[in-house]
């Protein structure tokens, strides 16, 4: 009994060695030092993807924004983006941030000659938000001051379904300008189709479809949008529900 006891003693024992696989033995080394590896990994990731987007984003004078037909100090088109050609045919103003992964695309080719310039234009101290898209053919333009969420759509066109011999995809109506005025704001998913004219001071709420010309100082919201507030200008104050003269619908 006392030599198991003496046994049992010296494995307890903290001076006796530490036992393979605690802390300190070999298999925690390798461990911990896997761990380090990871960490020196993710972070060498990390500031490489922020490295690119540093370099890779577009400014006035990046060798991509002397494409524009117009790019504005203090300007910037994040990197990466999801589509970008038709530069010649756009107009960016100062101030102006356009967030990662947006699309941009004019006409439906990049060789396609336009029958109008800018197409797209974009005024001073502007925000696009992350991942929105604008298509255009003849003619998108929005004002200054002009914020919008991410996932955000505009489009002067869009496709027609009349015949019913041909796909969907392969038809198209004819193009429509699309304009928004100063100091508006379009909500995280909302999308702005063709012929749209938004007025200025305008909330456009989140996932709403636009789809008729909004008076300036209102809110719409809704599929297809509606006014659900607007400001009175002999109250100086803000109302529910359209103008007296503004139709609820089409």
């Amino acid at each position: 009994m006392d030599s198991n006891a003496n046994h049992q003693s010296s494995s307890n024992d903290p001076d006796s060695g530490p036992a393979r696989g605690t802390a300190g033995g070999p298999a925690a080394w390798r461990a911990g030092l896997r761990g380090n590896l990871q960490g020196w990994k993710e972070a060498l990731v990390q500031k490489g993807f922020d490295r690119l987007c540093l370099h890779g984003s577009v400014g006035p004078h990046s060798k991509r924004g002397r494409q524009f037909g117009r790019f504005g100090e203090g300007s910037i088109l994040m990197f990466p983006w999801v589509t970008l050609y038709g530069e010649r045919y756009m107009s960016i103003g100062s101030g102006t941030m356009i967030g990662q992964y947006c699309a941009l695309g004019v006409g439906m080719t990049p060789e396609q000659e336009m029958l109008t310039n800018p197409v797209i234009s974009i005024g001073d101290r502007c925000l696009i938000g992350r991942g929105s898209g604008i298509v255009a053919h003849w003619g998108v333009h929005i004002g200054d001051d002009v914020f919008t969420g991410h996932n955000v759509y505009i489009t002067d066109q869009n496709h027609g379904y009349e015949d019913i011999t041909k796909p969907i995809g392969a038809q198209t109506m004819p193009e429509k300008p699309v304009r928004i005025g100063n100091g508006s704001w379009i909500g995280h998913g909302a999308i702005i189709l063709p012929g749209v004219e938004i007025g200025e001071h305008v909330t456009v709420a989140g996932g709403s479809v636009v789809t008729r010309s909004v008076a300036a100082r209102s809110v719409v919201a809704g599929n297809p949008a509606r006014m659900i507030r607007h400001y009175d200008d002999e109250s100086k104050e803000w109302r529910s529900g359209a103008r007296p003269t503004e139709p609820e619908s089409d």
